[in-house]
């Protein structure tokens, strides 16, 4: 039986031309004066994707059937590159140390979790980043870069330093990331006349959530 999650990325040339996003789940009531009450089912949005726009190619079709099939279906989840919000800065930018706040030093504590801050002020909402690509991350105590005295763990996001930062120095990290995803079916439909004739085939994709 193979693991739960292979560190290894969805074909990056179908996945550049995908399309999805975010999505969060909102239950809303009208009351009878016509007003409104809506409650946040989920405390974090999940990504959804189908990477089926992004298959132009008969090959590019068979390399997605062997990637569907190594990971079993829905059963194995694995990276994914999403063009749009792949990195700690806007997606035209390059990954600074500066970038994203990871936590304050207390003096005792080594690891700090990667995450994104979405927005800003009390509304701002912040993503655990678990995915960071390999080498990527830069790190910065109290404004200065730290060149040395960490490692970044690219299949967990934790960052951890050999020696705790001191207390009140804030830390921050700048990276590139992928999504944790699976396949959203156990079946993938292929009509390769219909594919010829142009049709595009569904290939869902979600973001697994730890």
């Amino acid at each position: 039986m193979p693991a739960d999650f292979h560190e290894v990325r969805f074909p990056l040339d179908v996945a550049l031309g995908s399309r999805g996003g975010p999505v969060r789940r909102t239950d809303i009531v009208t009351l009878a004066s016509g007003r409104e009450h809506r409650n946040a089912r989920w405390a974090h949005s999940r990504r959804r994707y189908d990477a089926g726009l992004g298959i132009r190619t008969v090959d590019a079709l068979y390399a997605v059937l062997v990637f569907f099939e190594e990971r079993r279906g829905r059963l194995v989840g694995f990276r994914f590159r999403d063009r749009l919000d792949d990195r700690s800065c806007p997606p035209s930018g390059q990954p600074s140390p500066a970038d994203q706040p990871i936590g304050t030093g207390d003096g005792a504590r080594t690891e700090f979790q990667l995450s994104k801050r979405y927005g800003a002020g009390a509304a701002a909402w912040t993503r655990d980043i678990a995915k960071p690509v390999d080498g990527s991350v830069r790190v910065a105590l109290g404004g200065v870069e730290a060149l040395t005295g960490f490692a970044a763990d690219s299949a967990t996001g934790l960052v951890t330093f050999a020696a705790p930062p001191a207390a009140g120095v804030p830390v921050t990290a700048g990276f590139r990331f992928d999504v944790p995803v699976r396949f959203d079916t156990d079946a993938l439909e292929i009509d390769l006349s219909a594919f010829e004739a142009g049709q595009i085939p569904s290939v869902p994709l979600l973001e697994i959530l730890a």
